[in-house]
């Protein structure tokens, strides 16, 4: 089964570690005030794949500059570049080859706001799957305005296995399409650690079939409306609660998200319909004088009006980051309304900070398709490791083994925590 699993490229990947607004030298973290490595102290003291590659090469960590001034000062790093290419296997993808990028920066010279982040990935699968996102988190000077942008292209055969909340694994078949998304949110600070904004969203399907249906048989995307082609289009109402300090791995404070999606035929959609998406997530160290953490989510998706395309159906793991239902392939559960639940205890394996571990249990309920009421709970459980490739974004490699009920399980990867 370990064969089959997804294994990541880990001593022979090249990770690679850039360092902007600096010359070649690397300057030792003790000697940065105000910088990315300041935010934790405790940081240059743990050790990251870049550094585990420094020693299999004999390369030297750091190189001390000469102070560009009486004062001894130096040039302040401002962004963090972790590329990697890895393999892999997971449920939706079977075998797969990665090129990730993960960027972290300051957008501001005084660094009084919390990282920004950009993150490329391409994929290829051996289900000739083609994954393509652009995803950015930027925030301005002294968190005055939050940025976030979600654009993705995919070329995805997947498994469907119906609507509501009473289907098998046996019920699966293939579903194929080409796929762009547009998602673009503009938030504003209207007191401490809350904003509101709005945004634009477009869903676009092309080239879309059914590949193997079951013979003689309706199926319940026939039955719902099957469409070649399809479009959502719509603005977005947003209000944002956000005190962690750091987005891609977050130690500790409270996270709410809601968003009101309203989709209108003369804004191009293929029908007027609306959802409403909130997203809450709780993290406290424990105990509260380590690093390991006890995190909360809360994913509740509802579509409140009309009648979404069937691919933009509230469905496992289709959430905003494709992370929900670890124990689950991607869609197995779907309907219009979703209720989703997951803890996860994050905590060290290494004094050095390279190796992580996480335990995890989740629970979703999707509504019956007739009566449209939440009738069963279906849990997810297991555990994973974490490696990290880069200790001052704290940006870890998260791969985890998950079960749910019905025989189903697998492995899950992702860069950064899966919430």
């Amino acid at each position: 089964m370990l064969l089959r699993a997804f294994i990541i490229l880990f001593f022979f990947s090249l990770v690679v570690t850039i360092n902007a607004q600096q010359t070649e030298t690397l300057v030792p973290p003790e000697r940065l005030t105000d910088s990315i490595y300041s935010k934790d102290k405790d940081n240059s003291k743990e050790i990251d794949v870049p550094d585990i590659w420094r020693i299999i090469f004999k390369k030297k960590k750091y190189q001390e500059e000469k102070p560009s001034d009486t004062s001894g000062s130096v040039k302040k790093k401002s962004l963090l570049i972790s590329a990697l290419p890895a393999a892999g296997y997971s449920l939706q993808t079977k075998f797969a080859v990665m090129g990730i990028l993960n960027c972290a920066f300051y957008i501001s010279k005084t660094q009084k706001e919390n990282i920004s982040s950009i993150l490329l990935n391409i994929t290829y699968s051996q289900n000739k799957q083609v994954i393509f996102p652009i995803q950015s988190n930027i925030w301005t000077n002294r968190n005055k305005y939050n940025l976030f942008t979600d654009w993705r292209y995919l070329k995805y055969p997947s498994t469907t296995y119906g609507l509501g909340d009473n289907t098998h694994l046996s019920d699966g078949y293939l579903i194929d399409y080409s796929y762009l998304r547009f998602y673009q949110t503009l938030l504003r600070k209207i007191a401490p650690n809350l904003y509101a904004g709005v945004g634009y969203h477009l869903d676009y399907y092309w080239n879309v079939k059914e590949v193997n249906p079951p013979g003689n048989v309706k199926t319940d995307f026939q039955k719902y409306g099957f469409s070649k082609k399809a479009t959502a289009s719509g603005a977005t109402i947003n209000l944002k609660y956000d005190n962690r300090k750091n987005s891609i791995n977050p130690e500790n404070g409270y996270f709410a998200n809601l968003t009101y999606r309203p989709n209108f035929t003369f804004a191009g959609s293929d029908a007027n319909w609306q959802s409403l998406i909130f997203d809450l997530r709780k993290y406290n160290k424990l105990p509260f004088s380590s690093k390991n953490v006890l995190a909360f989510w809360s994913y509740i998706w509802l579509t409140t009006g009309g009648k979404p395309t069937y691919m933009l159906l509230p469905s496992t793991g289709t959430d905003v980051n494709n992370n929900s239902g670890r124990g689950y392939i991607q869609g197995r559960f779907r309907s219009k309304n979703m209720l989703y639940l997951e803890t996860e205890y994050r905590f060290g394996i290494t004094n050095n900070g390279l190796i992580g571990g996480v335990v995890f249990i989740n629970a979703e309920s999707v509504t019956e398709k007739i009566s449209n009421k939440l009738q069963r709970v279906y849990p997810g459980w297991g555990a994973g490791i974490r490696i990290k490739v880069n200790k001052y974004s704290r940006t870890n490699i998260a791969v985890d083994y998950g079960f749910g009920v019905g025989g189903s399980r697998g492995f899950f990867v992702n860069l950064g925590e899966i919430f």
